[in-house]
């Protein structure tokens, strides 16, 4: 069973890091931080996931009764859009890219391009057409697309890969692709007409709009009133329909998109998966509470689910926070299947508190792990700065002596004044990392205590043991 979309199980809403300290100022130094939070810079590099290669895991936030998220913009299809959208036009001459705009109608050699790239057709074939030259930026990508039967050119041999391909044309060529019962009424999304639909294509744009993929487009009132689709909708499409649809292009290109069944998981976790403190490769176990079919397995209710902490941003000062998790496998009995890389959508159904038990324990214990880390850093950055500072300083009085014992005073002096900076630098640096040392330890103690007092706070980004997790894949 294919996998549609993002994996997911994550929350969050806190704001970022508590801890790490390298950040680079723009002249290239190292600029080191106790507690970046006071900076706002990135903290935890070493914790946090890199959100353009994670590849499962979304983020549900939970603040507000907000659990679900449905109805939100789908994470995976844009990360994915908008990667086929850069690669697109890195693959441009430069003449073409600097007029590069994704908000504007689509060529036809863009939609070759996008198709082919998107779901990996790889044979390709001479072709007729007069106006393909062999150093045409997209050449191979049309080829691929005509073998494939696709796309065609016109009666005079021409395939004309600079004009702009209509609505009506995108859509039968994705009918052509997909495999979706359809009617063949006037074209009808979100209660309007579909504007620019010939009598020809109406059973096309009954097929897309059926197959559901139109639903992720940007400017949604653009596709009933517009004669064309943006660079930016295509794209679009193209990442809706791997999202939706199981593709297999072993037998050609027509029809290699179909749909399927999704596999729907309940799991319970049995662990608190907090931003505050879990780390990006920690695993944790959960159970289902129903049944579930996953690669033909069916697994009864109680079957044991094992994760991974795929990305943290740990709550700081104003700026959101999240944990994110990915569902590995399933197994129960000596049977074992691995879930898909993607899932459709993920939901939580109730918000839970760590009983007050369980927070007195944990808070104390956690505050000196984590204000150990603080300080910590602190200690070893200020040696660090001192460090190169005396080593920059000494360097500079030996260049002075030299340069004056050469003759060069203006030299030496120059030196010299280069020294005086770097114990000016040196010296700020020690003041912010000492600042940022004492604030850390300070919000460390304030968040423990408002993690005891008032849980709720810090439940917006902690999957708590209980609670249960329903994902679809």
């Amino acid at each position: 069973m294919r996998l549609s979309k993002e994996i997911l199980a994550t929350l969050g809403v806190v704001c970022l890091t508590s801890g790490m300290a390298f950040a680079s100022a723009p002249t290239g130094d190292v600029q080191a931080y106790a507690h970046p939070t006071l900076f706002s810079t990135q903290g935890h590099s070493l914790l946090t996931g890199n959100t353009d290669s994670v590849t499962t895991g979304a983020k549900i936030f939970k603040p507000c009764g907000a659990k679900t998220i449905a109805d939100k913009a789908n994470v995976v299809i844009g990360r994915e859009a908008k990667k086929s959208l850069a690669d697109m036009k890195s693959a441009m001459d430069t003449s073409r890219a600097a007029s590069y705009d994704v908000r504007s109608a689509i060529l036809r050699s863009e939609l070759a391009w996008q198709i082919v790239t998107g779901l990996g057709f790889s044979q390709e074939a001479a072709n007729k057409y007069t106006d393909l030259a062999d150093t045409y930026w997209a050449k191979s990508e049309i080829d691929k697309a005509l073998a494939a039967d696709v796309m065609i050119g016109y009666p005079d041999n021409t395939f004309k890969p600079d004009q702009a391909i209509t609505k009506a044309e995108v859509f039968a060529t994705f009918a052509k692709l997909m495999v979706v019962s359809h009617g063949d009424e006037t074209p009808v999304y979100n209660g309007q007409e579909v504007k620019y639909i010939p009598n020809w294509a109406i059973g096309c744009t009954n097929e897309v709009i059926a197959s559901g993929i139109l639903e992720a487009l940007p400017e949604q009132d653009k596709i009933v009133s517009a004669e064309y689709l943006t660079r930016e909708q295509v794209a679009y499409m193209i990442s809706a329909m791997k999202a939706k649809f199981h593709i297999d292009t072993t037998n050609g290109a027509e029809g290699c998109a179909t749909a399927y069944t999704p596999t729907q998981v309940t799991i319970k976790l049995s662990e608190r998966l907090s931003a505050r403190t879990s780390n990006v490769g920690d695993t944790f176990t959960a159970k289902t509470t129903e049944s579930a079919t996953v690669e033909g397995i069916t697994f009864p209710a109680g079957s044991t689910v094992k994760g991974v902490v795929t990305g943290v941003a740990r709550p700081g000062v104003k700026n959101p926070g999240y944990i994110e998790v990915s569902f590995k496998e399933i197994s129960n009995d000596g049977l074992k299947a691995c879930f898909p890389t993607y899932a459709t959508s993920g939901s939580v159904d109730v918000k839970k508190n760590p009983n007050i038990i369980a927070r007195l324990l944990s808070a104390p214990v956690e505050f000196v792990g984590r204000t150990a880390g603080v300080s910590g850093r602190t200690v070893s950055t200020v040696g660090n700065v001192v460090s190169n500072g005396t080593e920059e300083i000494v360097d500079n009085l030996g260049d002075a002596v030299s340069d004056t014992f050469c003759l060069h005073p203006l030299k030496g002096l120059k030196s010299i004044g280069s020294g005086v900076i770097a114990v000016g630098k040196g010296t700020t640096n020690i003041v912010k990392t000492a600042t940022t040392g004492v604030f850390g330890v300070c919000y460390e103690l304030v968040d423990e205590l408002k993690y005891i007092i008032v849980p709720s706070t810090t439940n917006d980004s902690a999957l708590n043991p209980d609670e249960v997790i329903t994902i679809q894949f």
